[in-house]
């Protein structure tokens, strides 16, 4: 199986914060390995923009950096790497004044795609933008990229709409959620719209429950300062999460068409239950293994913000009622994984007698870090002695079954740059959907607040607090063990 590379429009693409963290690590490597590929012309350009007193050169060399750093050693081509640095240039510009704005004008293109990547913080957006339009650099047909956060509450978020909105209409704002980009779920729409074997079992008849886990081992040291203000809640369960629970909890769209997917998605947020005291276990990691804890990290020691949560909530509609969404994400957590897993209901009547070994059939979608997919089924344990059952998963391991071209799979910030040059928006956040979410999550947020609930303590390299257990536990269920 060999992947289709199929090329996109020549484009001027600016990148405001050009010299950042995010840009060496994911969108510079990135479109160098687009580059690679062939899937970006030769015509092309990137400008970097930001405030750092730097020239061509100087802008070159931290890219190729970049790229001996955060690209695979055998996806380093020397020779492509020369042609690549050729095609990007640099801009010092001021986003608060009017320095580098004209030579801006002046670099990009006329009869060209024309993107800016805002990979700033968010305070800058509305004055990038409004210069773009001012210094006439955008036109009616520019896109530009925005990065989450995307507000930290529901006024915040429409208040970020608002002044987009002033200069871009809706169809050139790509609000970017690195998670849709990832392979697998986009293979989750594939394998819920593409079989006929899932659709008529996915519903609550058939679904006993949807487990969502994000699981991380890195600790918020060196920037807990920063972390402290959002917490898990609005750092990951807002966005990432609530983006691949409407994926799996969405209505088929009528066909897949930006607007058409994202209405549906729209719908599922809508539908979303209020979540209730009782159904939330907020945490934060101890220090343990030699390194610190929470409170430590993040220079705050009466800190109430959640490094962990976990939630149950429900999909008031009529293909989910009563089905509950299990939801959790933490930092410094035994392993790091990433994964959905829908758990079906037993069969109404059981044939035979040893049923000590049942288990349910489960279809997991592992998203990080061995991208794939298996289904748990129930087999006859080999050997004699009459029908005992065993579980066996039908795996599905990416990197098994594609071999070498798993590596040419492009990364998710490389897939949803290339979708912003065809002007595809199927992956990327509405503004609507966006407040939809906040909508959600603000009383959930002002709940905890008000009553002055305070996280729990959990050990560094666990599973998390004690009573996520119980959460699961009083409803006859169980998280999947997080496995390293």
């Amino acid at each position: 199986m060999v992947s289709r590379v199929i090329p996109v429009d020549a484009f001027d693409l600016v990148i405001f914060g050009g010299t950042g963290d995010l840009a060496k690590r994911k969108i510079l490597p990135g479109l160098y390995r687009r580059f690679l590929q062939g899937q970006m012309t030769e015509d092309s350009r990137i400008i970097g923009a930001a405030r750092a007193d730097l020239d061509d050169a100087g802008f070159r060399q931290m890219v190729a950096e970049a790229i001996e750093e955060f690209v695979p050693e055998n996806r380093r081509d020397a020779g492509v790497i020369a042609a690549f640095l050729e095609k990007i240039s640099y801009i010092s510009i001021d986003a608060l004044g009017v320095t580098g704005w004209d030579k801006l004008k002046s670099a990009v293109r006329p009869d060209m795609v024309r993107a800016f990547y805002f990979s700033v913080a968010p305070s800058l957006f509305g004055d990038i933008a409004e210069r773009l339009h001012t210094h006439g650099i955008a036109h009616a047909e520019s896109r530009i990229v925005v990065e989450k956060p995307f507000g930290r509450d529901l006024a915040s978020a429409k208040a970020l709409n608002a002044v987009l909105a002033k200069h871009f209409n809706e169809a050139q704002i790509y609000r970017i959620d690195h998670y849709l980009g990832k392979e697998t779920v986009q293979n989750l729409m594939a394998v819920r719209f593409a079989n006929i074997l899932f659709e008529p079992l996915w519903k609550a008849e058939y679904v006993d429950h949807v487990q969502i886990t994000v699981a991380e081992t890195v600790s918020v040291e060196g920037r807990g300062a920063y972390y402290d203000k959002s917490g898990a809640m609005r750092d990951m369960v807002q966005n990432h999460m609530m983006q691949l629970l409407c994926l799996i909890a969405m209505e088929p769209p009528y066909h897949f068409d930006p607007d058409a997917v994202r209405d549906e998605k729209l719908k599922v947020i809508r539908a979303l239950s209020p979540v209730q005291p009782d159904d939330i276990v907020r945490g934060q990691y101890r220090a343990g293994n030699g390194e610190g804890g929470y409170l430590e990290h993040c220079e705050d020691a009466s800190s109430k913000t959640e490094s962990y949560i976990a939630l149950k909530t429900t999909v008031s509609n009529w293909r989910w009622q009563g089905t509950p969404f299990y939801l959790r994400t933490g930092k410094r957590l035994r392993a790091r994984a990433s994964e959905i897993a829908i758990t079906f209901k037993q069969p109404p009547h059981a044939i035979f007698d040893n049923e000590s070994g049942w288990h349910e059939n489960v279809l997991v979608i592992r998203l990080q870090p061995d991208e794939g997919m298996n289904l748990m089924v129930m087999i006859k344990e080999p050997g004699p002695g009459g029908m005992r059952m065993m579980q066996v998963p039908l795996d599905m391991s990416f990197a098994e079954a594609l071999g070498d071209e798993a590596e040419d799979v492009p990364d998710a910030y490389e897939r949803l740059i290339m979708d912003v040059i065809r002007g595809n928006q199927t992956l990327f956040m509405r503004g609507d959907e966006v407040e939809a979410a906040w909508a959600w999550t603000d009383p959930i947020i002002q709940g905890w607040e008000a009553r002055g609930d305070k996280p729990q303590a959990y050990d560094a390299g666990s599973s998390g607090p004690e009573d996520a257990l119980m959460l699961m536990h009083r409803d006859g269920r169980r998280w999947r063990e997080i496995k390293k």
